[in-house]
């Protein structure tokens, strides 16, 4: 009797999570011994931005489930999206019966996915675990991680912190960032295309703005908001505008941009299909703001970064990118004096991650993870049993 596929359950909540789950979901759908299947929730069931999910079904993928987990009324509350999303996913779940759920990242989507997977005594692999974010999503990214029983991560370094966390290396692989596939791909449209699609009238030099909230520092979120609008219209650029997440904080940034959204300078964007921002992000001038498009996307191609506040603290550091305090002052000194001449960085990956991940899958020894899982000590001392931390 020939046995039926397994199922990968690719669970995803933002139009950044989506991208770089593409790849891995398209090497799926293209096995015959798997069956991919999406749990598509968070930002891309809310028309405010953009209603992405439909992105998902163009993309032509069989088997999209759409749940909504939210809306404008709630979008701030995290601990209720939480529990909205675990409550839908564990149905989801429990009808399906998936063989492995992947997750990705850092974002609330992602931890109710590994907590469904826990407590259904399912596998949960993370992709682009073992990484620093800032902000809430740091503690979130490594929750993730903990509730995971198998690590796809962009470098040894991630490697290492997992490790570090009690993770088992058998159960740690190296495979890169997949969205480092498309970025070094033939895919990406031509600039013109995208202009065009997104009624981008400049056809000189712009830049990119992503401004995210930090939602450890709310009460400084409108001032900071505020500095970033001063240095924009000081700047003189042309600046492709696209919207914050929706994080507690994202009204407050949104209020700050009403006062410029008519100046011919200036093109406000909800949300971009992945591959058109990637080509977007290749031409552009510079990126700034908070995102983590910046730190992670930007140096692939060489293009500069200014990167405001903590959102990306201690994070990946390039000599593309420039880190400056959230002050109009720094941020007008620093799109000023952009770094020239940068080479582009492949530190999170070589393009090949959709291959390693398939690959992986296909191994029979990849299955053998138990989904019990046990804290890993790093070393012991024969003699005592205690625990060294190196």
């Amino acid at each position: 009797m020939e046995e039926s596929p397994k199922k990968i359950l690719f669970l995803t909540g933002t139009r950044a999570d989506f991208g770089k789950l593409k790849p891995l979901i398209q090497e799926v759908e293209r096995a015959d011994e798997f069956e991919a299947n999406i749990f598509a929730t968070g930002m891309h069931m809310l028309s405010r931005y953009g209603k992405t999910v439909r992105e998902i079904h163009k993309a032509g993928f069989k088997h999209v489930y759409a749940y909504i987990n939210q809306d404008g009324a709630v979008n701030s509350q995290m601990d209720f999206v939480l529990a909205n999303t675990v409550q839908g996913l564990g149905h989801y779940v429990r009808e399906s019966l998936p063989d492995m759920i992947v997750v990705h990242g850092d974002r609330i989507e992602a931890l109710a996915g590994a907590i469904v997977g826990a407590l259904t005594n399912i596998r949960v692999a993370h992709v682009e675990g073992g990484e620093v974010s800032g902000t809430v999503d740091e503690l979130i990214r490594h929750a993730v991680s903990k509730l995971s029983h198998l690590h796809f991560v962009a470098n040894e370094e991630a490697k290492r912190r997992l490790v570090q966390m009690g993770e088992s290396e058998d159960a740690i692989l190296v495979i890169g960032s997949p969205d480092i596939d498309v970025m070094l791909s033939d895919q990406l449209p031509a600039l013109p295309d995208v202009l065009a699609r997104y009624e981008i009238p400049f056809l000189d030099e712009y830049v990119i703005c992503i401004f995210h909230p930090v939602t450890t520092e709310l009460t400084t979120l409108k001032q900071h908001a505020q500095a970033l609008v001063a240095a924009l219209e000081e700047s003189n650029l042309n600046v492709v505008v696209i919207y914050p997440n929706n994080d507690n904080g994202s009204d407050i940034i949104l209020e700050s941009y009403a006062s410029f959204r008519s100046h011919p300078r200036f093109r406000f964007i909800p949300s971009m299909r992945f591959e058109y921002f990637l080509s977007l992000l290749k031409h552009a001038k510079a990126i700034f703001g908070n995102s983590s498009a910046g730190i992670r996307e930007a140096p692939v191609f060489g293009v500069p970064t200014v990167n405001i506040g903590t959102r990306q603290l201690n994070r990946f550091d390039y000599p593309s990118i420039v880190n400056v305090s959230p002050e109009k002052g720094a941020i007008l000194k620093a799109l000023q004096n952009l770094p020239t001449g940068v080479r582009p960085s492949l530190y999170f990956g070589k393009g090949d991650s959709a291959k390693q991940f398939i690959a992986h899958l296909r191994n029979p020894v990849f299955w053998n993870v138990s989904p019990q899982k046990q804290f890993k000590d790093l070393m012991k001392t024969p003699e005592l049993g205690e625990t060294v931390l190196m």
